[in-house]
């Protein structure tokens, strides 16, 4: 999942993952009631601070918190843009 552009410095782009649609137990979850994603998968990745290089790299699937980044729309499909401080974990 390759996008044209390359966020600067220490941002990095995300791919949220697709909100649960049912409960483990087959409840289906309407769409007023769907939960953020807090994982996604890194497509794009800034060069880093001059002190402080990049720790993730593209296609790396990560955590980060509910309220993380910037909603943006490239192409038809929503993206996350946020500092790479905002990532909690690498899965």
């Amino acid at each position: 999942m390759a996008i044209n552009m390359k966020p600067l410095a220490d941002r990095v782009i995300v791919a949220p993952a697709a909100a649960e649609e049912k409960t483990k137990s087959g409840i289906i979850i309407p769409d007023t009631a769907k939960e953020k994603p807090q994982r996604g998968e890194i497509v794009a990745v800034g060069n880093g601070k001059k002190d402080e290089p990049m720790t993730v790299k593209v296609g790396d699937q990560v955590l980060y918190g509910k309220y993380a980044g910037t909603e943006i729309n490239i192409e038809g499909v929503d993206y996350l843009i946020m500092k790479e401080s905002d990532i909690f974990a690498i899965v």
